[in-house]
């Protein structure tokens, strides 16, 4: 049986993280980068429910490319005409309050419109050959659906996904089975900048897990986490990491510890998923490592490893990271906190 240390985090005041200083941001105010916003949902729960098929025809014509996939990947309606007239017409009436609920939220989404263009400009500073979207369409879909997503037609927003961890809805025993508790307290509208932005990164830069050593994936995940705080360098770290104030803070404060850990057990060549993916997935903590631990814990220490490495090679661009293998990285690194 493996040993289990276990690290007790107490109780932490909630504060801000004092990270070391960050290196200079460029200036991206020359970019230009110009996004229009379509309200979907809007058009959507608005034409006259007697005439469904007319206003799915004109939806059709405003949204010639987003409407099928919100009907058939969203809403997943079966691709009968009469089929989705009764779908669509069950989820006007079933989604009715959750759409007005969305509209009191986001009377307008010019905020985070602006938030979300200076994190492209970023992205298109340190990846100049990627083909950003100029598109973001808002929508209100399924609770258990998507909240954030790259379309043919744009980044596609889910807006009944950030309606404040409070939210009622939430909170139903079908939709606390899909997501739990610690999913749920994320379901807040400042998420909707970083998930935008994680979206694009892991379209960039696809996620590479399978059959690879703990300590590999954790580096692979190091290396998003650090380009998506390139990109959002003024967005508060926990909301970038997922983690709490409390988890974050017990992070740095026990990051050595949380290394012995991996040492100690052998983990870091482990690749059987039974043995890792609490290290490497969401999860509601971790455990082995204490009550106040966070799941996906590996994520710091792979963010830790690539500071270090990056800050070797002060003279490496983003892509180089990217692309430089997780084990080069690892060696030369010599991460020992």
């Amino acid at each position: 049986m493996k040993y289990r240390l276990q690290i007790f985090f107490g109780i932490i005041i909630l504060m801000a993280i004092a990270c070391s200083p960050k290196k200079k941001l460029p200036d991206v105010s020359n970019i230009s980068m110009h996004l229009t916003v379509q309200r979907f949902e809007r058009d959507f729960f608005s034409f006259d429910t007697l005439h469904i098929a007319r206003g799915l025809d004109s939806l059709q014509k405003k949204y010639p490319v987003f409407i099928k996939d919100y009907l058939y990947n969203i809403l997943a309606a079966y691709p009968q005409p009469d089929s989705v007239v009764k779908d669509v017409l069950l989820f006007r009436r079933t989604y009715a309050a959750i759409d007005s609920a969305v509209q009191v939220q986001f009377p307008h989404f010019k905020n985070y419109t602006e938030q979300i263009a200076q994190g492209f400009r970023y992205f298109h500073y340190y990846f100049p050959k990627y083909n950003l979207p100029h598109q973001i369409i808002t929508f209100v879909g399924p609770i258990e659906g998507v909240g954030t997503a790259l379309t043919s037609s744009g980044v596609a927003i889910g807006l009944q996904a950030y309606l404040g961890h409070q939210f009622p809805a939430y909170h139903t025993q079908y939709i606390s089975e899909v997501y739990p508790d610690y999913e749920t307290r994320r379901f807040e509208p400042q998420y909707i900048v970083v998930n935008c932005m994680r979206s694009i990164i892991n379209d960039y830069y696809p996620e590479k897990k399978a059959g690879n050593p703990l300590i590999n994936q954790m580096i692979e995940l190091g290396k998003r986490l650090y380009v998506l705080d390139a990109c959002l360098p003024t967005v508060a770290d926990t909301l970038k990491t997922g983690y709490t104030n409390d988890q974050l803070k017990g992070c740095y404060d026990h990051e050595k510890n949380i290394w012995s850990f991996f040492i100690q057990n052998n983990l870091l060549y482990e690749t059987e998923p039974t043995q890792i993916a609490s290290y490497v997935n969401e999860g509601p903590g971790t455990p082995e490592l204490g009550p106040a631990a966070p799941g996906n814990i590996g994520l710091f220490t792979g963010w830790q490893i690539v500071k270090l490495w990056m800050k070797k090679h002060q003279d490496v661009t983003l892509d180089q990271l990217l692309n430089t293998p997780a084990k080069q990285i690892f060696e030369e690194a010599k991460y020992h906190p």
